[in-house]
C-alpha cells in the first residue's frame, strides 16, 4: 500500500507540474492553452534527441531541452497568441488547438509512432525501506515538484520580475500604466510554461511511454486536475493532482487498470457534484 501511495504521489506530482505551467498562461492572457500537453510531449523528445541522436549524457540532455523548450516557448507565443491577442478568447484557444495539432503531426513525422522511453536521472535504482521498495525516481519527482512549487511562491512574491508577472496576470492595462511591458512579460510567461513543461517532460519519461499521442492524455488529466483543484489556484492544483495521482494508482492496482482514465473523470464529476468550486476555488455570488 505505501508502494502505492508513493508512485500515485509521485504521478500526481507530474500532473501537478504540468497544470501549473497550464495555468501560468491562463492567468495571463485569460485563455487556454490546449497545446500545453504537447509542450510536454515535446520536453521529452528533445531530451531523447540528446541522448540518441547527439549522445549527450543525461544532466547536458536536460539541459538541452529546457534551452530548447525555451525557445518553443517564445515561437509559440508569437505564432499562437502574439497575432491574435486583440481578438476574443475564443480565437486564442482554437489557434493553441491548431497549434497543438500541428506539434503532434510533427512529432509523428519526425519520431514515428512507436512508443519510446526516456532514462532517469537515477536509473532503476530503488529504495528498500522495511521490505517496501519505492523507485528512486519516484522520489526525485516528489522533490522536484516540491522545490518547484516552494521556488515559485518565492519567485512571485520576493522578485521584481515575479510581481511583474503578477501585475499582468491581474490587469494588463493596469499593469501597462504602471510602465511594465506587458508584451515582454506574456512572452516569459510563455518561457517559463514551455520550461515546467520540459521538466515535466523529463521525469514523466522513465515512467510513462512516450508517443505523438501521450500530449492528449496529459493535457486531459491536468485540466481535470485543474478543476478539481479550483481553476486558478496553485495550492489547488497540488492538491488536486495528488488526490488524482493516489486514487488513480490504487483503483488501478486493486480493482481494475483497464479504465484508468475513466476514472479520472468520474472523479472529476464526482468533485463538482460536492464542490463545484473545487478543492480551493473561490465561492462566487451573483446577486439577481
Amino acid at each position: 500500500m505505501i508502494q502505492e501511495i508513493i508512485s500515485g504521489l509521485a504521478m500526481g506530482c507530474v500532473y501537478a507540474l504540468v497544470s501549473f505551467g497550464f495555468v501560468l498562461v491562463y492567468n495571463a492572457v485569460g485563455a487556454v492553452n490546449f497545446a500545453h500537453g504537447e509542450l510536454v510531449m515535446f520536453g521529452g523528445y528533445f531530451g531523447l534527441i540528446a541522448t540518441s541522436w547527439m549522445h549527450l549524457p543525461l544532466w547536458a540532455a536536460f539541459l538541452f531541452s529546457l534551452v530548447a523548450m525555451a525557445g518553443l516557448g517564445i515561437v509559440y507565443n508569437r505564432v499562437a497568441y502574439y497575432p491574435m491577442r486583440q481578438r476574443p478568447a475564443v480565437t486564442v484557444i482554437i489557434a493553441t488547438i491548431g497549434m497543438g495539432i500541428l506539434l503532434r503531426n510533427s512529432a509523428l513525422a519526425l519520431f514515428g509512432p512507436d512508443p519510446v522511453k526516456l532514462k532517469s536521472f537515477l536509473g532503476d535504482h530503488v529504495f528498500d525501506v522495511g521490505g517496501v521498495i519505492i523507485l528512486q525516481h519516484h522520489v526525485l519527482i516528489i522533490a522536484v515538484t516540491i522545490a518547484l512549487f516552494i521556488g515559485q511562491s518565492f519567485f512571485f512574491s520576493r522578485t521584481s520580475i515575479g510581481r511583474k508577472l503578477e501585475a499582468t496576470a491581474q490587469d494588463q492595462e493596469t499593469a501597462r500604466l504602471m510602465g511594465i511591458n506587458v508584451n515582454r512579460m506574456i512572452t516569459l510567461t510563455f518561457v517559463l510554461s514551455a520550461l515546467l513543461a520540459s521538466i515535466a517532460g523529463f521525469l514523466l519519461g522513465p515512467i510513462w511511454f512516450r508517443d505523438p499521442d501521450v500530449g492528449l492524455i496529459v493535457i486531459l488529466k491536468a485540466f481535470i486536475v485543474i478543476v478539481i483543484g479550483g481553476f486558478g489556484s496553485i495550492r489547488g492544483i497540488l492538491a488536486g493532482g495528488l488526490f488524482l495521482g493516489v486514487i488513480e494508482v490504487l483503483v488501478a492496482s486493486h480493482l481494475t487498470s483497464e479504465y484508468r482514465d475513466v476514472i479520472s473523470f468520474l472523479i472529476l464529476i464526482a468533485v463538482l457534484i460536492v464542490l463545484p468550486q473545487g478543492f480551493f476555488g473561490e465561492k462566487v455570488a451573483q446577486k439577481v
